[in-house]
């Protein structure tokens, strides 16, 4: 398991011990001239009622870990590890954990006018800046966004990291990327099936490594394999294989980032049968070879 996905179930365990009431605990990593960005813990679970916020600045929310339900006036999603929560500055919203205890996010929050300048810099100049959707399904274009932003969260000196880069490339991806995302609230997926698939990606995300097919998923989650794979992709944005391929390469990213082990040990370790469908797969999900993302990011 990925280190910042650990010190979630540290959190959540230690809360269990204690009987407290599940709360959310935000920590300013880092701020600059119309942005902050912050690391966000949540220990809510499904005894815990959900309540209504309000952003106070455009939001971009990389979910890191742990999954919750997501609903504003621009849809109703499931947010999952490598989904992108988007909000927009002045909107309500209510997150909830009817099925599943815990999430962290990197939020990454910006001034309603830093945000327009940039709006109108990705070619929407004239238009008011907003957020036509509510999730980001997770995507290959935001992955390394991801990987790199939760790895230094969990770093001993997240200072080091160039946060204002990062907070103006992400802005840029997710403003292209959302132009073709589909509103979050279409096709609704039932309550009943929505927590057998949070009951299955709780269960990936546990052992990102197994061996884990749609027969085997479908049979844990009590539905037929093609119900399974169709709910599982409603709910999610992305096939079950999909998501695991990423859990794996997230955890991946994580280690080669924290620990000295060997590249191809890191590859067997994260379920992967060898390591050239190891580089293969980590080079088009991050856009360059593990040894390389190692050095930059120690860099």
């Amino acid at each position: 398991m990925a280190k910042i996905a650990l010190e979630l179930e540290h959190a959540l365990a230690r809360r269990a011990r204690e009987a407290t009431k599940g709360a959310t605990a935000s920590r300013v990593v880092a701020s600059g001239e119309g942005f902050s960005v912050s690391d966000v813990l949540c220990t809510c679970g499904p005894r815990d009622a959900a309540f209504e916020e309000r952003h106070g600045e455009f939001c971009i929310a990389l979910v890191a870990a742990g999954a919750f339900e997501y609903r504003c006036s621009t849809g109703h999603a499931l947010m999952t590890p490598g989904a992108v929560l988007l909000g927009n500055a002045g909107e309500c919203f209510e997150c909830a954990h009817r099925h599943r205890a815990g999430d962290r996010c990197i939020a990454f929050h910006y001034r309603p006018e830093f945000f327009e300048r940039l709006f109108a810099d990705a070619g929407h100049a004239g238009r008011s800046p907003s957020f036509a959707s509510a999730r980001i399904a997770p995507a290959r274009a935001l992955a390394s966004f991801v990987a790199a932003a939760g790895a230094a969260v969990s770093a001993s000196s997240a200072a080091d990291i160039a946060w204002d880069e990062m907070a103006l490339s992400l802005a840029a991806s997710v403003l292209r990327q959302a132009d073709g995302a589909a509103p979050s609230g279409a096709k609704p997926v039932s309550r009943a099936a929505l927590a057998r698939v949070v009951d299955t990606l709780q269960w990936i995300d546990g052992e990102p490594d197994a061996a884990l097919g749609v027969e085997h998923l479908a049979k844990q989650a009590g539905l037929s394999p093609y119900h399974f794979l169709r709910t599982f992709e409603r709910a999610t944005g992305v096939t079950p294989h999909q998501y695991i391929l990423r859990a794996r390469l997230r955890v991946a990213a994580q280690r080669l980032a924290d620990a000295p082990d060997k590249v191809v040990d890191v590859a067997l370790a994260c379920g992967f049968a060898d390591l050239s469908n190891f580089n293969r797969a980590f080079r088009a999900e991050f856009g360059v070879a593990p040894r390389a993302y190692r050095n930059r990011f120690r860099r």
